[in-house]
Parts: structure tokens; C-alpha cells; sequence
């Protein structure tokens, strides 16, 4: 079934339509040739699931030819048509040519129409079934029921309970062994439908979001068609409702596939248990009133009528009240009340800015039962929306909040000291209107996420203001390190040219004293030159700013005093001061590891992943390293905040080395 949509996607469109018109003149002639042929309770079904599942799974296909549900569709109602036609046929008892052969055709096939309705079930809405594990069981289900046609099309096993007027056409012997066999087999079809249970329990129960929604509008279908088909034979005696019924599980499925963005079950789950419920109520009062009372106390019957009228006229509302909220507890599950709502939110105070717009997001959705939350943030000419209940299917933008409005879509503007801060906006089912307590609590959060809204933007500047701190410190850090290159360094090296010619002058005069103090001074100043040299590297390296972090590591790790392996995986250059923090982490780790751990080898990682730079440094040594303050690593620690990174240490005191982490963003 996965190929034919793709090869059928591929012809052009006049082509699809004609194939499309084919089948569905195929299915009409034998549709309309069976009903022509007469009524018969025990076969309407096949004929309803017949059209019905072909139309819809025609149209499906029209509308998109690669959904494999839709071509599942077609072939059940395809296979059902056969099934209507030879049975209509068969049941016929005014001797038509052929009965025996196209009567045999209508009831064989019976065990495949079941197999197949179940594995059109388990499919839905996409037509892929869940994992690997419920392929095998569809391939099984499927082998067991070829071997039960292959049983039925070869004996009448099924004959009597079918009731054809036409005799089955094959006379071959064991025909006792094979009814002997069907009386254990038939239990298949039990089996099969407890399999179809499972699987749509089991999807329903992982499903989220969108698969939620149309797996409530199969089940709402299939629950609708049993209740009808149960009531029809406890009240009538017929299963004529239930079968009549029979349309809405296609339709139902075929709405859920293409209309889902338009429309919502759960409205109509609500007001179908509020209404039911209200029926059955008015019946049981008028039944309690009319009938029991009647037969305790001799009443005339227009009194006790008037009288249930007026008991039902003042029950009715309080009855109805309590239907909804019960019908709400059951479709929408248990909504927190505007305390709840808040306490939830309170709990929330201490996570992350953003994590904090998610978690009230997520308590707007759970308050108000909305099956849509966008929690938008900036002015009242451009908002930005900064978190959403579920994930958004599609990506917003920004707008203006007199453009946030739409169908069903409710605005709710975030003002703090009389500035627009934000706005909530929330989407409700449909046919579910937004209360009035519902609109207080709404008014109630937005006031809170004005608070958050203002926090997270202090807390940006803070970290703003960190950032520009530490840029401008490297920056300080660079003019001093060229100051000192090209300036102190520079002068010295040319002290030092010099005081070498004023030794080799005393040298050749004959003073040999005089030479070897210049010699000694000019030793000195060598010195001095190098550990400014030393200086001026530690105070920001020239290789880290001309050639990059790989390099500027590199040469850390030449000149450490233990063994480094050193693995870098990172692509071109990266923000200038996120290159500097890395280079003095791994500086810090690699200074602290040479004077304190006794480590053997140190390993450093530094890559690019997701956006981020992840750096990693690791000894062997004896650990017990702590940040504190006024020590390095805590300093180093300020420096990643500033970049809105945290710095990890992991160094337990009893030994097992220790690991410095941190992930810098790079965006």
C-alpha cells in the first residue's frame, strides 16, 4: 500500500480523476445493483460501509494521493461493494443466473473485509502503523485471515449463519472437517477485533497534539455507532440504528484528516454528554412523576403532566449546570482554579526568565483549557512572541498587538506602570467561549507576567552591561599587551643591541672587568625583557586575536609543564570574546593542574555543537579544587556569566582528578 499513492502521485491529474472516476462507478453500480435487488436487514451494513468508506477515501486521495489512510479507505469500501453486491445476489430467492457463484463471492471474502477494516483502524490517521511490532501483527492478522477465506470459499462454513438462498457452488469432501475447524477458528474475529482495541488505545495514549484530536474524532465516531446500534436493539429489538450509523466512522475519519485546523472534537463530545445527559434526566423525571407517583396517588394524567412540566422547568438549569461541569471535568480532564493557576505560577518564580514564560504559558493553557498559549513580549507597535503552549506548529513573527486578534483567538495585553509590556494570547475550542472567571484569572496572570517580562528584561541589561565589562577589559587588556610590545619591549631589545657593542668595545679596549659587567647587565635585561614578554602574552595572547583559538591553544599547550592532549574541532572564527573565554579557561585549568593536582596528563576538548562551544578540560590529578573567592576559577566563572554561560567543576577531595566544563553560546 506504500507504493501505489507514490506511483498514483505521479500521473497527471486527468489521469488520477479518471482512475479515481473508475472506482467510484464501479462501487455505484454495485451499490445501486444491490439495493435494486431488495432490502435485507443482515447485509445493509456492507452496503453503507461500501459507499461510505469509498467516498471518503476517494476524496482523501483527491486531495492529497500520497496519504496511505485514504487508499486503506478505498480498498475497504472497494471489498465491502463485492461483499454487498454477491450477497444481495445470493439472497435473492428468485433463482438469478449465476446466484450460486456471485453469492459465493459475497461471503468468502468476509475474514479479509475484517482484517483489513481492522488494519484501516489501526492505521489511522496517517495510515503507519505504530512501531515494527505492530507490522508483524498486521502481517499475521492478515495471514490468518487468508487461511479463514481460503477455509470459507472452499465449504459452507458460513453458509447457515448468512442465510444465502443460493447453495454454495463447490461440493469437495471434508466438509465436517472444515465446520469442526470453523467452530475454533471463528474466535479469530474476536481476536482481531481485541487487537484493533489495543492498537488505538495504545496510539491514543502516546499520541500528542494534533493525533490527539483526530484519534478523538474516530473513537467519537466508532462510540456513536455502538450506543445507536446497542439502543436500537434494547429499545426496538432492531440494529437497524446502529447500522444506519454505520457513515459516521468514515466521514468522522475523513474530517479529522483534512479539516483538523479548522474544528475540534471536544466541543462536540462536551455539548453530545450535556444533551444525553439532560435527556435521560427529563426522561427519568417524567417516568418517576407521571408513572410512580400516578400509581400511588389516583391523579388525573394532565395534572401530574403540568406537574412534571413545572418540576423539570425549575430542575433544568441546576441540573444543567451540574451536567457541564461534568461533561468539562470528563472532555477537558481537571482545570486548576485561579488559586491553583497562581500557586503553579509562584512555583515557577525561580527557573530562567524564558523557562518562567514557558511554565505560565503552560498554567494559562491548564486554567483556561485553551488549546493554544503565545506569551508575546516588547511594545504596543512590535511584540515578539517568546513562548507557546504546545510547540507551534508554525513559525510567528512579530506583530503589533492590534493585529494579535483572530477567529477565536482572545488578547490579553501585559501592561506594567501603564506601558504595554507583552500580551497572552490564547486560542479555545470551538464553540467554547471564554467565562467570565476565566477572563479575571486571565487579567490576574497577565499582571504577574508583567513582573517576569520586567525581570527578564533587567536581567538582559545586567547581562548586557556584564558583557560590555568584559569586552572592554580585553579590549584594555590588548592595548596594554601592544603597549608593551611595542613600546617597553621594543626599547629594551634595543638596550640590550646595545649594551652587546658597548661589551664587545670594552672587550677589544683591553678592559676586561668592564666587559663582564656589561655582559652581566645586558644577561639581566635579557631576562627582564622575556618575563615581560611573559607578561604581555598572559595579558592577552597576539596569536588568539591574529590566528584564532586552535592556534592560540596550541601554544598554551607547548609551553605546559604537563603532558596535554589537546582536541579541537571547531569551524572558522568565532566571536571574539567567546575565543577569549575559552583560551583563559583552558589557561586557568591547565595553570591550576601544573601547580596543584600532581596530574599526570591533562586532556582539553573544545567543540562546536548546536550553536554552542563546548569546552572541557580534564586531569588525573588529586582534585579538591573549589571556586572561591578571589581565586581564579571564580573569576573565570564572572567571565562565563557574563556570556550567559556557567562554569562546572567537578573535583571530588578524595581523588579521581578534576573536569572544568562550560558551554558557550556563539550566536
Amino acid at each position: 500500500m506504500s507504493a501505489a499513492p507514490e506511483a498514483y502521485d505521479q500521473l497527471p491529474s486527468v489521469v488520477r480523476d479518471a482512475g479515481a472516476a473508475l472506482v467510484a462507478l464501479l462501487v455505484a453500480t454495485l451499490v445501486g445493483c444491490g439495493w435494486y435487488l431488495g432490502f435485507h436487514v443482515e447485509n445493509v451494513h456492507n452496503g453503507l460501509i461500501a459507499g461510505s468508506f469509498t467516498a471518503v477515501g476517494l476524496y482523501v486521495v483527491r486531495m492529497r494521493p500520497r496519504h496511505r489512510e485514504g487508499w486503506l479507505f478505498v480498498a475497504t469500501g472497494v471489498l465491502h461493494a463485492v461483499m454487498f453486491f454477491g450477497r444481495q445476489y445470493g439472497l435473492d430467492d428468485g433463482g438469478l443466473p449465476a446466484a450460486s457463484w456471485l453469492g459465493w463471492a459475497g461471503v468468502w471474502p468476509l475474514p479479509l473485509a475484517i482484517a483489513l477494516g481492522g488494519w484501516t483502524l489501526m492505521a489511522f490517521p496517517d495510515g503507519r502503523l505504530q512501531s515494527t511490532r505492530w507490522r508483524v501483527a498486521v502481517v499475521a492478522m492478515m495471514g490468518v485471515a487468508a487461511v479463514l477465506a481460503a477455509v470459507s470459499a472452499l465449504w459452507p462454513v458460513e453458509y447457515d449463519r448468512i442465510g444465502l438462498a443460493a447453495p454454495h457452488p463447490l461440493h469437495l469432501p471434508g466438509a465436517e472437517a472444515a465446520a469442526r475447524f470453523w467452530e475454533y477458528a471463528g474466535v479469530s474475529y474476536l481476536i482481531f477485533q481485541v487487537l484493533w482495541t489495543v492498537a488505538i488505545v495504545g496510539r491514543i495514549r502516546r499520541a500528542r497534539g494534533d493525533e490527539v484530536r483526530q484519534l478523538r474524532w474516530l473513537v467519537y465516531a466508532v462510540v456513536m455507532a455502538l450506543v445507536l446500534l446497542v439502543t436500537g436493539l434494547l429499545v426496538f429489538g432492531s440494529p437497524v440504528p446502529g447500522l444506519l450509523a454505520l457513515p459516521l466512522i468514515p466521514v468522522a475519519a475523513g474530517f479529522a484528516i483534512l479539516k483538523l485546523r479548522l474544528y475540534d472534537i471536544d466541543p462536540v463530545i462536551n455539548k453530545t454528554l450535556v444533551v444525553g445527559a439532560m435527556l435521560l434526566l427529563v426522561t427519568a423525571g417524567y417516568a418517576a412523576i407521571v408513572v410512580g407517583v400516578g400509581a400511588l396517588v389516583p391523579a388525573d394524567e394532565r395534572v401530574l403532566s403540568l406537574l412534571t412540566t413545572a418540576a423539570v422547568a425549575v430542575a433544568f438549569e441546576p441540573l444543567r449546570r451540574r451536567a457541564q461541569r461534568l461533561a468539562d471535568r470528563l472532555v477537558y480532564g481537571h482545570r486548576t482554579t485561579p488559586y491553583q493557576a497562581l500557586s503553579q505560577l509562584s512555583a515557577h518564580l525561580e527557573d530562567a526568565p524564558q523557562e518562567l514564560l514557558d511554565g505560565i504559558a503552560a498554567t494559562v493553557a491548564n486554567a483556561v483549557g485553551a488549546t493554544e498559549v503565545v506569551v508575546w513580549v516588547g511594545g504596543e507597535e512590535r511584540l515578539v512572541p517568546q513562548a507557546w503552549w504546545p510547540a507551534p506548529a508554525d513559525e510567528m513573527g512579530p506583530a503589533a498587538l492590534a493585529r494579535l486578534g483572530g477567529p477565536r483567538r482572545h488578547v490579553q495585553p501585559v501592561v506594567h506602570h501603564g506601558a504595554v509590556r507583552g500580551a497572552i494570547t490564547i486560542r479555545k475550542p470551538a464553540g467554547e467561549p471564554l467565562t467570565a472567571a476565566e477572563d479575571r484569572l486571565l487579567s490576574d496572570l497577565a499582571a504577574q507576567t508583567g513582573l517576569v517580562i520586567v525581570q527578564q528584561r533587567q536581567a538582559q541589561e545586567i547581562q548586557a552591561a556584564a558583557r560590555r565589562i568584559v569586552t572592554a577589559e580585553d579590549a584594555a587588556r590588548r592595548r596594554i599587551e601592544r603597549d608593551l610590545h611595542d613600546g617597553a619591549q621594543q626599547r629594551l631589545v634595543t638596550l640590550g643591541l646595545q649594551l652587546g657593542v658597548l661589551a664587545e668595545q670594552a672587550k677589544a679596549s683591553g678592559d676586561v672587568g668592564m666587559a663582564d659587567r656589561v655582559k652581566r647587565a645586558r644577561a639581566q635585561l635579557l631576562e627582564a625583557t622575556a618575563e615581560l614578554r611573559e607578561l604581555a602574552r598572559g595579558l592577552h595572547p597576539m596569536v588568539l586575536a591574529q590566528s584564532g583559538l586552535e592556534p592560540a591553544l596550541c601554544t598554551l599547550v607547548d609551553r605546559s609543564a604537563i603532558p596535554v592532549r589537546l582536541q579541537v574541532a571547531v569551524a572558522g572564527r568565532l566571536p571574539s570574546d567567546v575565543e577569549a573565554a575559552a583560551y583563559y579557561m583552558v589557561s586557568e585549568a591547565l595553570t591550576n593542574a601544573a601547580r596543584h593536582s600532581g596530574a599526570s596528563v591533562v586532556v582539553v576538548e573544545v567543540a562546536s555543537v548546536d550553536g554552542r562551544l563546548r569546552v572541557e578540560v580534564t586531569d588525573d590529578g588529586r582534585g579538591g579544587a573549589r571556586p572561591g573567592t578571589g581565586s581564579g576559577l571564580q573569576g573565570l566563572a564572572d567571565r562565563l556569566a557574563a556570556l550567559g554561560a556557567e562554569l562546572h567543576v567537578d573535583s571530588p577531595s578524595a581523588g579521581g582528578g578534576t573536569r572544568i566544563r562550560a558551554e558557550l553560546p556563539c550566536r
